[in-house]
């Protein structure tokens, strides 16, 4: 089979196509044939280098977010057939140790990631457990399906599971644009929320405006808090989803309303933050970190995308061969939505 791997740290002309041996589905796994994968920063990062998963191994084949055909199964295999069309659930966990056992499969000790930490979606076909599967309607594209795992289930995580959004209630989340930013606009607008969304590019805000966002504030022109603050009455946003880190991190603290709450879950503006201590916790706020998605949530959140018809936005797709450009697109800082491989013909 074709692939693309890279055998050392570098820029995108590090990627190479490859053929590799194709792979067979051992007992309780499933071979898929890859029609689209969904690029993330995850590739970025881990191709630049140093490798950021333990068990991260060179030569690589990126690629998490996965959509494609079974073509085969292995023994014991009884939920899937030939024929399915599904997406994966690229964290792989051991099912059986005492954080798989009370539900937080996330600090699994043996945890893998399909692309992280082994052989993931920049090739034509890819084996998984299962288990690892969801079977997508046959109306939802390959491409919209290969954008859900990593974008929107970040955003769930952050808005269902750790921030508790309701309806009528009113958030704020920053870089227009981003996978997780137009995840979070849509999963909140379904939700019943009211949206603010930041960016430093108008032209981004524009497009955020088109897809439900309702107030949108240029950070870089405009006082971020007053604006936030006047949007609502004076009273202040309930909820800050913040992926961006120390940037907009005490900003966001102060455009909460008193016991609001701040998700952050990223950290593209640098690995530190500072805050005022007493402005948190006079306003009685609350800070909640939200990593990785548990099987029972990604579950949940797999089907209110496709009940709700939620459709991640296309920045572009590329075929396989054409990895170093998808990478250069993403690097840019201009994509807007996902950018995506097409190892085989996607439907």
């Amino acid at each position: 089979m074709r692939a693309v791997r890279h055998r050392g740290h570098g820029g995108p002309e590090i990627l190479e196509q490859v053929v590799l041996p194709d792979p067979e589905p051992g007992p309780g796994e499933v071979l898929v044939a890859v029609r689209a994968a969904a690029v993330n920063r995850l590739d970025l990062l881990q191709r630049r280098g140093p490798g950021l998963l333990p068990g991260f191994t060179l030569p690589h084949v990126p690629g998490m977010d996965v959509a494609g055909d079974v073509l085969a199964v292995g023994g014991g295999v009884r939920e899937r057939r030939a024929g399915d069309r599904v997406l994966v659930n690229p964290a792989v966990h051991c099912g059986s140790c005492a954080a798989c056992g009370r539900g937080d499969e996330a600090w699994c000790g043996a945890l893998r990631v399909v692309g992280g930490n082994r052989p993931g979606g920049y090739a034509e076909s890819i084996v998984v457990p299962a288990g690892r599967t969801h079977l997508i309607p046959a109306h939802v594209p390959h491409v919209a399906a290969a954008g859900l795992p990593t974008a929107y289930g970040m955003a769930w995580q952050g808005l269902v599971v750790r921030g508790g959004l309701r309806a009528g209630e009113t958030l704020m989340v920053h870089g227009a644009g981003s996978g997780v930013s137009i995840a979070a606009v849509q999963l909140a607008r379904a939700l019943g929320a009211r949206v603010v969304v930041t960016s430093g590019s108008r032209a981004k805000l524009d497009r955020m405006a088109d897809l439900g966002a309702d107030v949108l504030i240029d950070h870089r022109t405009s006082d971020l808090v007053a604006r936030a603050r006047a949007a609502t009455g004076g009273a202040g946003v309930d909820l800050v989803l913040d992926h961006v880190g120390p940037a907009l991190f005490q900003a966001s603290l102060h455009a909460l309303r008193p016991r609001g709450r701040l998700v952050f879950c990223g950290d593209t503006t640098g690995t530190e933050a500072g805050f005022d201590l007493p402005h948190a916790f006079h306003s009685g706020l609350t800070l909640l970190g939200a990593g990785s998605i548990g099987d029972a949530d990604f579950a949940a959140m797999v089907e209110f995308c496709l009940d709700r018809e939620l459709t991640p936005v296309q920045d572009g797709a590329f075929p396989l061969a054409d990895a170093a450009a998808a990478h250069r697109r993403l690097e840019s800082g201009a994509a807007f939505g996902k950018v995506t491989l097409l190892p085989g013909g996607a439907r």
